[in-house]
């Protein structure tokens, strides 16, 4: 804020830019409708997570690795612990009671990640714990409710696929919410940290791998196989749902012709059309490309429309994993 020459108040250009700014994007109303929408996301996300390690992976004894697995492979180890009662004279389960069957996984799952929550507030701060903290509760939550499903010994290839689409199902959608439930997402994220050569990917796959290398040693190789066919499902499923349903083809054409081209497109196919400015490196002639994304169904036609017009055009294609504008989906 500054004064005129009559000292009255008056705003800068760019105090006016932000006013006008805020009015336009004030809509507390749709404000609130995406926040809802993120909670419904993680909500969801997190119940199919919990069908897929609880209801499937856990009565198949079907390790896929993360916390869930280490939650697994202690219940089934714990489930197993006996001890000698010498006043009856017979061995008798270890646990006992309500954990008869071995300690149950969203109590391992909670234990697991309630230090790397304080691990995690010292290095990067309570923003960044608070962005994982609602989707491990709600697994945990879900992990104690869902009751175990039986599996037979026949049914390790639709444990698999079933376990496998929804896992990545509900991993795909928490992470469209932008959170995580923590796990070895969390711990790679804070060993990376102290050791910075190694990528937080890299880290994840040795902690997972040693996970399924231990799960081998507590159901047998033939189960761990399965496993790893639900780990490929649940890892092209959970692609899939990130990138979205609104897959496209970005085309790049380069032709003398690009005046025609641009304009068949245009009409043809109604969608808009960029120039590029190139030059080829051989010929040292000024060149114009051609950009335009199209949906998969537009692919053919744009092809034709290209080589029709000129048959020595240039064309490369890419795909496009998600779109958002005019022509596809509004943000």
């Amino acid at each position: 804020m500054k004064t005129d020459n009559a000292g009255r108040k008056c705003s800068t250009g760019n105090e006016a830019d932000i006013i006008i700014g805020n009015k336009r994007n004030h809509k507390p109303g749709k404000r609130k409708l995406r926040k809802f929408g993120k909670h419904m996301y993680i909500a969801l996300g997190t119940f199919l997570m919990a069908i897929a390690y609880k209801s499937v992976y856990d009565s198949a004894g079907m390790v896929t690795g993360g916390f869930s697995g280490i939650s697994i492979i202690i219940r089934n180890v714990t489930g197993k612990m006996l001890f000698f009662n010498a006043a009856g004279g017979a061995w008798e389960n270890a646990m006992g009671g309500m954990w008869q069957d071995g300690i149950p996984i969203w109590i391992t799952n909670m234990a697991l990640n309630i230090p790397l929550y304080f691990a995690a507030y010292r290095v990067y701060g309570k923003k960044f714990v608070m962005s994982t903290v609602e989707g491990t509760l709600l697994l945990s939550l879900f992990l104690a409710v869902l009751p175990s499903a039986h599996v037979g010994d026949t049914d390790y290839l639709l444990a698999a696929v079933f376990g496998g689409l929804a896992a990545g199902t509900g991993i795909g959608m928490i992470l469209r919410a932008g959170v995580t439930t923590g796990g070895t997402d969390l711990l790679a994220v804070i060993i990376h940290h102290y050791i910075g050569r190694y990528s937080v990917v890299q880290i994840m796959q040795l902690l997972d791998a040693c996970i399924i290398i231990l799960g081998i040693f507590v159901f047998g190789i033939n189960i761990s196989l399965y496993g790893i066919i639900a780990i490929y499902i649940t890892a092209i499923v959970s692609k899939r749902v990130v990138e979205g349903k609104q897959r496209a083809s970005q085309v790049i054409i380069i032709s003398d012709m690009h005046r025609q081209i641009a304009s068949r497109i245009m009409q043809e196919l109604q969608r808009g059309v960029t120039y590029i400015e190139g030059q080829g490196v051989y010929s040292e002639k000024e060149k114009k490309l051609i950009l335009c994304v199209v949906s998969i169904k537009q692919l053919p036609e744009i092809r034709k429309i290209a080589l029709e017009t000129d048959p020595g055009s240039f064309l490369f294609i890419g795909d496009v994993c998600e779109v958002l504008g005019e022509g596809f989906v509004q943000n």
